[in-house]
């Protein structure tokens, strides 16, 4: 069975591409908008692994995160911060939430960014 990604992005484009490259690449994938809909889609789908972007509407990611630690489906989920927030930019907060990695989008390719996931996901 395929591994489960969730990618949660608001940006159409960025959502659509690394769904079709993550797709390409044999994962299952369900993409969501924001963080409401990505802690409803978490609870539902129990990804394997979890691309969370920083700034969405309706809940950002650093809530999304915190809300979904705070359940018992989602305290050891794994999450990839994918945003183009740089790390020292990044809220203070996130470092509190057990993130396996924090990925600028600007800065990877998307051939990039799969590797990481797959070595999150062997971990």
């Amino acid at each position: 069975m395929a591994q489960k990604i969730l990618i949660v992005e608001d940006e159409p484009s960025i959502n659509q591409l690394y769904e079709i490259k993550f797709k390409s690449e044999g994962y299952d994938v369900i993409t969501a908008w924001n963080g409401v809909e990505g802690l409803e889609v978490a609870q539902k789908f129990q990804p394997d692994i979890i691309l969370l972007d920083l700034l969405m509407p309706e809940m950002n990611g650093e809530e999304m995160l915190e809300k979904m630690r705070k359940t018992g489906w989602g305290q050891d989920m794994k999450v990839i911060i994918l945003t183009n927030v740089s790390p020292e930019e990044a809220p203070d907060g996130i470092r509190n939430f057990m993130i396996s990695r924090y990925i600028v989008k600007a800065e990877m390719t998307t051939d990039e960014v799969v590797q990481i996931v797959k070595a999150a996901l062997a971990e």
